[in-house]
């Protein structure tokens, strides 16, 4: 299986972009439609307005009750009912990657309690985490959501959480691209 992933932003895509918000940082340039493709962008032809990849991998901060927590009440993507979705590329500061992994595990889950928070949300709100930053792209994370529209203000909820948090005061660059799937 492909852990690679591209978002691609331009004139198509199977995603329309409704906002794009630079929540801190430097903003990315606003586009029509997002394609997302399971395939690294070296291998793909289609470029866009811009390209964000990333890659699926284990998961880094969670102990294992809470990674089988998470199996547990998480559904997949691309249930037919989730038409909204959020690609939130995250870049984290330089004293994020200073600390060392214990430290990292202890803000984002003693001080910030990110698992729990999450766990609340599901599964009405589904969540792929891509990792970025070993790919020397802009952004370390590219957080991609999907939910059903009637689900919208627990997903703005949940990100009120994560972003009063400790863990987000380590972030430097973060933009919110909202998006609807259009029927076909």
């Amino acid at each position: 299986m492909n852990n690679h992933y591209s978002f691609i932003g331009g004139q198509e895509g199977q995603w329309r972009v409704t906002r794009c918000d630079t929540v801190v940082g430097a903003p990315i340039e606003a586009v029509p439609r997002l394609n997302v493709v399971n395939t690294a962008a070296s291998q793909l032809s289609q470029r866009g307005t811009w390209m964000l990849q990333g890659f699926t991998s284990n998961v880094r901060y969670a102990e294992r009750h809470e990674i089988n927590q998470l199996r547990a009440k998480q559904e997949g993507l691309s249930r037919p009912a989730s038409t909204c979705a959020a690609l939130i590329p995250i870049k984290k500061n330089a004293q994020w990657w200073a600390l060392s992994q214990d430290e990292r595990r202890a803000i984002f889950e003693a001080q910030s309690h990110h698992t729990e928070i999450g766990l609340a949300y599901l599964p009405e709100i589904a969540r792929q985490l891509h990792h970025s930053r070993d790919l020397g792209e802009p952004f370390d994370f590219l957080t991609w959501f999907e939910f059903a529209p009637e689900h919208t203000d627990a997903f703005d909820e949940l990100l009120v959480k994560l972003r009063t948090s400790e863990e987000w005061k380590y972030v430097e660059r973060e933009v919110d691209i909202r998006l609807v799937k259009d029927s076909l």
